[in-house]
């Protein structure tokens, strides 16, 4: 992969264009215009779904060959595999069919239970977000997922990728599903030599032009899986790949360098201070995040600051900072959080409604995110 400073004003241009807005005739003008020559809608197919057939990965939340997909296994899956790895989700999946084995049961457990069961995976507003997908289903479509693109597109939580990866994969919907893993694999077949973002809406387009009538949801899962075996982003495996007698990366000895990349922008750095409060009987102060903003809905000491216009706890005991700080990394900034401890009588201070006091052997019993964890590990 290459990370590319500042793109052709051209690149620039296209990333505003909104291709899918246009008819085929359209596309092609496109393509051509940038020297890219279309490869047979069917080339791809022909290759990828007989090595698919012998090669596909094993998951929990993959049917058989010839079996049915559950709707339910798949929406639930996409979602945690959003910024997440397979190995990582592979035994929170597992948790949550075994608690909740339908959709239905998900729409009638608590948040705070999902949000428990969640902890680890991060990006907490998609553990929110299922909650009250799962409530609109069971309560609009009476337990069933909907199988229209357009209609799952109006479920919280679901966004253009998921809807079409769960029309394709749950419903043999004629959809085309764009994740990373496919963005590789047609950045390298097609020598794409405009970076990520901008070729987004390209990539998009190219999915269409090669997304079979037949299997289209097979098609889908092997595409994703030759991104994941084969295709991979650092030391691909060209050799063994399906696609390598027309990949045009690969013919010009080029494959590890795409997708481009235009260079990331530097994540700031904040600063705050966390506070340790404990009373005399060993307890510690908590405090339930508000579900909107950073660490929706879980449980934490409180961090004055961390988002913007929130009640804060206003605390003028004697604190002792603790040696170090806990790093953490949010989506757009990292975090760097300063311990302050203090040992107090519990009725000298007076909490905010979200705030309660937890036997320190009983804290592990709530939704902690991660950040939690690293104060804890700190701390203890």
């Amino acid at each position: 992969m290459v990370l590319i400073k500042k793109s052709l004003k051209s690149s620039k241009t296209l990333g505003k264009i909104p291709l899918l807005l246009y008819g085929r005739v359209f596309m092609e003008t496109i393509f051509s215009t940038l020297k890219i020559n279309l490869l047979d809608p069917l080339l791809i197919q022909q290759y990828l779904l007989p090595w698919y057939d012998k090669n596909r990965r094993v998951l929990p939340w993959r049917a058989l060959p010839k079996h049915k997909p559950n709707p339910y296994h798949v929406w639930l899956s996409e979602i945690m595999l959003q910024q997440t790895t397979v190995s990582t989700v592979i035994p929170y999946f597992l948790n949550f069919i075994h608690l909740w084995p339908t959709v239905q049961a998900l729409s009638e457990a608590s948040l705070d239970d999902i949000l428990h069961a969640w902890q680890g995976l991060g990006y907490y507003a998609r553990a929110r977000n299922l909650f009250k997908c799962a409530q609109e289903i069971a309560k609009h479509y009476k337990g069933d997922f909907p199988s229209a693109q357009n209609t799952l597109l109006k479920l919280p939580g679901i966004g253009p990728y998921t809807a079409a990866a769960i029309a394709a994969i749950a419903f043999e919907k004629n959809t085309s599903p764009v994740d990373g893993n496919i963005e590789r694999v047609l950045s390298r077949v097609y020598s794409i030599d405009i970076p990520l973002p901008i070729s987004k809406s390209l990539l998009k387009h190219l999915a269409i032009h090669h997304t079979p009538l037949h299997r289209p949801g097979d098609y889908a899962q092997a595409l994703m899986d030759l991104g994941a075996l084969i295709c991979t982003p650092k030391n691909p495996r060209c050799i063994l790949c399906p696609l390598k007698d027309f990949c045009r990366a690969f013919q010009n000895g080029k494959a590890e360098i795409y997708p481009l990349k235009v260079e990331p922008s530097v994540k700031p750095t904040r600063i705050l201070d966390a506070l340790w409060i404990e009373d005399r009987s060993g307890a510690l102060l908590l405090e339930k995040r508000p579900h909107k903003g950073l660490l929706g809905g879980l449980v934490m000491v409180p961090i004055p600051y961390l988002n913007k216009n929130e009640e804060n706890l206003f605390f003028k005991e004697e604190t002792f900072p603790l040696k170090g700080f806990v790093s953490h990394a949010f989506t757009h900034f990292h975090l760097k959080v300063r311990i302050l401890r203090s040992f107090i009588e519990r009725d000298s201070l007076p909490l905010l409604e979200n705030q309660f006091w937890c036997p320190l052997p009983d804290i592990s019993q709530q939704a902690l995110p991660t950040l939690m964890k690293k104060i804890m590990h700190h701390v203890l």
